[in-house]
């Protein structure tokens, strides 16, 4: 399945031992020996060699401004990153700078130096991916790149139904899936298998049904809510129609074997651009704004640059920070890896793309999701119980609210 979380884990998973023995950082003496500051990274640019080659480049500008410090930079898989960074933690191994994603910064919060006073140009960052990185008014992550899930349409599919205008709202959504379904296309799709991630699926609609996954003080979940009844409800239209494709609802199936690869389905939230062009060619591809209900949202992710509090050369890197989340390297690291920046003055980065500008025009628009230390197994008990609703079993209410029961529990309510 191409649903993308920043990137696919694409390598395999490192050998603990040697990843904690790479890790130890070097703190300088008073005679004027030279700092360490290690990073770990995660395969943001795929190319394993041009994502170090990158690293290698950074590291030199700054050493050359900087000579006393010398930076490591190690690039490790996706595949257990969390178990692989919280034992080093445990142990005191770990790197003086990671790069995490804000679902991962309140597990590690109190493990976590704010980095707001190496940051000199906070007010160059967009609102939304300095508010993703921030938590009791503290920036827990310096934003190198964004990403975002607008809705992505195929004018292929538009054609072969005869339909000439693009979904802006839920209610054009719902309208126009007869005349795609009388062709045997499908408006769009929904993967319901608890395994897919509910930030591209259902938390969208979620948000634009103007609800949250928690209360404002975060101690009890809000879905189960009318807004969230809303979003599972117009889920429930489109399952029970026979709008969308009812495999996706109970499995997942490699994606070539799906309609979305198929040419038949119209629009989705749930894949990018990348994940669909190969499939329906790239000038059938046509990014539109994410769905209106209540609010225009989309979820997008912010990767950033975290300083642990275990690090003995604070100082130093939190001057690497500053200097590779940068305006000018972190232009340079987006069009590498083909994500966008978090920040306003490095301006558009794809004006010649039609497909990649269209997506960089909704980075505004978009939400990296609740903040909250319990986000991950709150979204482990709600799964299931959309899909419960979506093939039959329960009613949208009563799926939420037996949600709602579990998630409180997890929060000790």
């Amino acid at each position: 399945m191409r649903i993308r979380a920043l990137a696919a884990a694409a390598l395999a998973t490192a050998s603990l031992s040697s990843t904690l023995a790479a890790c130890s950082s070097g703190g300088g003496d008073a005679a004027g020996e030279k700092q360490t500051v290690t990073m770990w990274i995660y395969p943001v640019i795929a190319d394993q060699a041009k994502h170090q080659a990158f690293w290698d480049e950074q590291a030199k500008a700054f050493e050359a401004a900087n000579p006393a410090i010398d930076v490591k930079v190690e690039i490790y898989p996706w595949a257990k990153r969390d178990e692989a960074l919280a034992t080093a933690i445990a142990g005191n191994k770990a790197p003086d700078v990671v790069y995490l994603i804000p679902d991962q910064l309140p597990k590690y919060a109190k493990t976590l130096e704010p980095v707001d006073g190496y940051l000199t140009d906070k007010g160059d960052y967009r609102d939304n991916a300095l508010k993703s990185v921030t938590m009791d008014g503290k920036v827990l992550g310096a934003p190198i790149l964004m990403s975002s899930n607008p809705l992505v349409c195929n004018q292929k599919a538009f054609d072969a139904a005869g339909v000439t205008e693009f979904p802006k709202t839920w209610d054009d959504l719902m309208k126009l899936a007869p005349a795609f379904k009388a062709k045997d296309i499908d408006v769009t799709n929904y993967w319901a298998d608890p395994a897919a991630t509910l930030n591209q699926s259902f938390y969208p609609l979620l948000w634009q049904a103007g609800g949250d996954v928690f209360a404002p003080d975060g101690k009890s979940v809000a879905f189960g809510g009318p807004e969230g009844v809303k979003a599972l409800t117009l889920l429930k239209q489109l399952a029970d129609g026979g709008f969308v494709e009812k495999d996706l609802l109970t499995g997942l199936p490699k994606f070539e074997q799906t309609r979305t690869a198929q040419n038949k389905v119209a629009c989705t939230w749930q894949q990018l651009p990348g994940d669909v062009e190969s499939f329906w060619g790239k000038e059938n591809v046509k990014v539109q704004p994410p769905l209106t209900g209540a609010k225009q949202v989309a979820y997008g992710t912010v990767g950033s640059l975290s300083l642990l509090k275990g690090s003995d050369v604070k100082e130093a890197a939190g001057k690497w920070i500053g200097f590779a989340t940068g305006a000018a390297p972190s232009k340079s690291f987006n069009l590498a890896s083909n994500y966008f920046s978090p920040r306003k003055s490095t301006g558009a980065l794809y004006a010649a793309d039609p497909v990649q500008s269209a997506v960089e025009q909704t980075l505004d628009l978009t939400t990296a999701g609740p903040l909250h230390e319990k986000a991950r197994d709150v979204m482990g008990v709600l799964a299931p119980e959309i899909q419960a609703a979506l093939i039959g079993k329960k009613t949208p209410e009563q799926a939420l609210a037996d949600a709602t029961a579990a998630a409180d529990a997890l929060l000790g309510r």
